[in-house]
């Protein structure tokens, strides 16, 4: 029988590469813990800079354009948003990324972490996960165990810190779900604010998200829901 998770955490930490990247993973479970009183961080750790097939595109115009939609999203998600500024494709220090992360998460000390599954890479024949994302997962993974929970690890980056749950989303073995019939509007306002990566035109992604949810609804026995896979490390 699908588990549905129910407890609302006290505070939430959400590790994403891009901008829009939260909002489209978890953005419905984001939501529906701000609104039942959890304090919820995004972290970002690029800029999204290079986000646009637009050869005449300027990543610089692009990267403040892309701050400011962040901002608008998480305002309807009502969550803080944090950026680490690094350029999109430069996530290649791993170590300088995870004594960030644990820097972030030492700062907030959330029960909860949500992440990439970095373990999750080919999705059929039409899609294989971003690097970003990968490198994202993977060094949020590394600061939460166990350098975050350990002095000894980055011990310029303030009191340790244990998280009790990983939250892992774009995986392809879901085992827990969340129940976002509540909060699945907020959720398509949030991605719409993303205009720089939409286009005219936004009709189909609000039917994309709908589905999606109806699809984790269905293995969850709810009307929508989000999917993710759960470490327990507390």
């Amino acid at each position: 029988m699908a588990e549905l998770v129910e407890e609302t955490p006290g505070c939430v930490l959400a590790v994403y590469a891009h901008p829009d990247d939260a909002d489209v993973a978890c953005g419905g479970t984001l939501a529906r813990w701000a609104a039942a009183g959890a304090a919820v961080h995004v972290l970002v750790c690029t800029t999204g800079d290079k986000g646009s097939s637009d050869p005449a595109t300027d990543p610089a115009s692009l990267a403040e354009q892309r701050a400011g939609e962040m901002r608008e999203a998480a305002g309807v998600l009502g969550v803080e948003g944090r950026r680490l500024g690094h350029a999109d494709g430069d996530l290649y220090d791993q170590r300088l990324l995870t004594g960030q992360i644990v820097g972030v998460v030492r700062s907030v000390r959330p029960d909860t972490v949500v992440c990439p599954d970095p373990t999750a890479v080919f999705f059929g024949e039409h899609y294989f996960n971003h690097r970003d994302h990968r490198a994202v997962g993977w060094a949020t993974l590394d600061a939460v165990a166990p350098a975050a929970s350990q002095p000894h690890y980055f011990p310029e980056a303030g009191p340790p810190h244990l998280v009790s749950t990983v939250l892992m989303t774009g995986t392809i073995a879901p085992d827990v779900w969340v129940d976002v019939s509540s909060s699945l509007e907020l959720k398509t306002k949030a991605i719409l604010c993303h205009k720089s990566q939409l286009g005219e035109g936004t009709e189909w992604f609000r039917n994309v998200v709908r589905q999606r949810a109806e699809e984790g609804g269905r293995q969850a026995g709810v009307r929508h829901a989000e999917g993710f896979r759960r470490l327990r490390l507390a």
